[in-house]
């Protein structure tokens, strides 16, 4: 578009207009060019962002990666992600990742793959329990219209009654490394209802709404929706399978 402009500009004989459009031609270009300093300064942002999260994963005194990784290192890698603006956690973040665990595969490196998806995984918990609560509060909005007043009296009683035995099992499993999920689900299966046991039925259950409630109304085809989507299927593969 703005090559036609500048060629317009070579071929204007009314001197006046034919500087406008110089004029013109050059803002656009500046502007193209700010942008696409933006973009890599924050591709450039989000790279160095993987990078905490990643190296928060190695072994404090040798910098060394032991994996499988140790509860330690897994906890300081969630710490590590959660300091980071969820703003910050976009497309260009899950991109960044992703390139980097298919570099990795294709360099052999297996343990940075496995480290990588531990990135992905957590991102998608945190994101997902951020989802669930802020709902939450949109379901007691909804209930009481548009008086903010009663909406937080709502949501204050939500709280109060606590969730149910599903939902919490479930905040509970996004907020852990999976591979921590078996075990955790077959205690919670041994358990009876008033010891706060869970069906595998109810939490399936609760999967699924969230699904429905959270993941679909990501954009689609985005980054954020498949990563999310494929992280509660391989929860509810881990049910089905126990």
């Amino acid at each position: 578009f703005f090559l036609r402009i500048a060629e317009r500009a070579d071929t204007e004989t009314d001197p006046i207009r034919k500087e406008k459009l110089a004029t013109l031609a050059t803002n656009l270009t500046t502007t193209i060019e700010a942008v696409i300093s933006t973009t890599e300064e924050k591709l450039d942002d989000r790279a160095q962002a993987v990078e905490r999260v990643v190296k928060a994963g190695a072994e404090p005194k040798s910098g060394e990666f032991l994996v499988p990784l140790s509860s330690d290192r897994v906890d300081n890698m969630r710490s590590t992600l959660n300091a980071i603006n969820p703003l910050d956690l976009d497309e260009g973040f899950l991109s960044t990742v992703d390139a980097w665990m298919n570099k990795s595969h294709q360099d052999g490196l297996d343990g940075m793959v496995n480290i990588l998806q531990k990135v992905l995984q957590m991102y998608a918990g945190e994101a997902i329990l951020r989802a669930r609560t802020e709902l939450l509060a949109n379901v007691g909005a909804a209930v009481a219209g548009e008086d903010q007043a009663k909406a937080a009296e709502v949501v204050k009683q939500q709280q109060e009654e606590g969730p149910t035995p599903a939902a919490k099992l479930m905040d509970d499993l996004i907020v852990m490394d999976t591979d921590l999920w078996d075990v955790e689900l077959k205690t919670s299966f041994a358990k009876k209802n008033d010891e706060g046991g869970v069906t595998a039925a109810a939490l399936t259950g609760e999967v699924q709404r969230t699904m429905e409630a959270v993941v679909l109304g990501l954009e689609s085809g985005s980054m954020a929706q498949r990563v999310q989507a494929e992280y509660l299927k391989e929860l509810v593969t881990r049910i089905e399978q126990l």
